[in-house]
């Protein structure tokens, strides 16, 4: 028998996104006030993401990758600068539901199934239960987990509680999906296989995607464009837009092409330190 995990997300490629800005920010920094000096987290940052790119921040712990998607999805606030969401500001487009947010660790409740977790966010908004359970249905397949709808999180490897997590992002059909560092806490084999299969998700849908991590290889297979990030206070040092095709496979992590985009994340990461 089949583990899920082992059965790649079907995907259809579409022609690539317009050239609509989905995040525009400018000169934005961000400084806690603390009891006895101020902690500056981001530093004039300037980032540009459109519509369907596959977008990495990467750089070492501390350096606010995690504060700046934050930003993004009004969870944070700006100390400077401006940051628009769709061309309005990341409040008026959180309550345009705008966003899905993935976290860390899948975040799931345990006494809730997997289609009630699902669910859930659909019946915040209030919609009729059978509409929600038919959407929560469709979105479970499209992350391959038909047939463990009435599973609780318990019973599910960490890989399968994470692609709950990612179907219950996409529930609401959000136009821009945050992932903070989703799969850091996997096996190397599981984080492999959900990174082809996210991969796979981004193709059939082209949906805009920000993406936290610290691993390059990760970073360089998934992206269109990778950030990299200095220590704090964080400065983008670098913005690379991928060469590599848009219809990828694990194995291109051997060619020439894929090596050269890791050795210029690398060195870029190596000099945000020596600055």
């Amino acid at each position: 028998m089949n583990h899920p995990e082992d059965s790649p997300i079907l995907s259809k490629l579409v022609p690539p996104a317009g050239g609509r800005l989905a995040v525009d920010i400018r000169n934005a920094s961000v400084v806690y006030q603390t009891a006895d000096t101020p902690v500056h987290a981001l530093e004039n940052i300037d980032l540009t993401i459109h519509e369907g790119e596959f977008v990495s921040l990467i750089g070492p712990s501390g350096c606010g990758k995690t504060t700046l998607v934050r930003v993004i999805a009004d969870l944070e606030q700006i100390s400077a600068g401006q940051v628009l969401v769709n061309g309005v500001t990341p409040h008026e487009a959180r309550l345009a539901r705008a966003y899905g947010y993935v976290f860390q660790a899948p975040a799931l409740f345990p006494w809730r199934t997997v289609l009630a977790n699902v669910t859930l966010p659909l019946q915040i908004q209030g919609r009729p239960k059978s509409d929600a359970k038919a959407i929560a249905q469709e979105h479970l397949e499209r992350v391959g987990l038909t047939g463990f709808e009435g599973k609780y999180p318990w019973q599910l490897s960490g890989g399968m509680q994470q692609r709950v997590s990612i179907a219950r992002a996409l529930s609401f059909e959000p136009k821009i999906l945050m992932m903070d560092e989703p799969f850091g806490a996997l096996d190397e084999i599981t984080r492999d296989r959900l990174n082809e299969q996210l991969q796979q998700l981004w193709q059939k849908e082209r949906r805009t995607v920000v993406f936290v991590t610290h691993s390059i290889a990760e970073a360089v297979y998934l992206s269109t464009k990778i950030v990299i990030m200095s220590p704090r206070p964080g400065r983008i040092v670098k913005v690379i837009e991928s060469p590599l095709p848009d219809d990828r496979h694990l194995a291109m992590r051997d060619t020439s092409a894929f090596i050269q985009v890791a050795h210029e994340v690398r060195e870029a990461l190596a000099d945000g330190h020596r600055d």
